[in-house]
């Protein structure tokens, strides 16, 4: 792995980690956490219709703005649960990015903005 790719891996992971430590401080219990850490993944159904569709819908629930615009609602709004839910998004979609899982490309769930899953570095 070269120093660049390890450098970000651990920026990453380094957001995963702030977004436990947020969750805690929004008052989170673990059952919740545990129940939804893996609630973005269900949008890998998307390839069922094809490598497009799958993309498309893997990547609608792995970008950072939606849990983002929830954690400002939520702190606009003063509701406890949406900046729960909100870490535990930004924790989910942290740590995919730290083990190397990018925004998926059309041609195939391999095919990542980090890079082809698989490869040897």
């Amino acid at each position: 792995m070269r120093p660049v790719d390890l450098i970000v891996r651990l920026e990453w992971l380094a957001v995963f980690l702030g977004a436990i430590v947020f969750y805690v401080f929004a008052g989170g219990g673990w059952l919740l956490f545990v129940l939804l850490i893996l609630a973005p993944d269900l949008s890998m159904l998307g390839y069922l219709a094809g490598p497009r569709v799958g993309a498309f819908t893997y990547n609608m629930l792995h970008v950072m703005f939606w849990p983002l615009l929830l954690l400002a609602g939520g702190a606009y709004t003063g509701h406890a649960l949406a900046l729960q839910v909100a870490a535990i998004w930004l924790a989910h979609i942290a740590i995919d990015r730290s083990l190397g899982y990018g925004l998926k490309y059309a041609t195939g769930f391999q095919d990542t903005t980090l890079g082809r899953i698989g490869r040897r570095a």
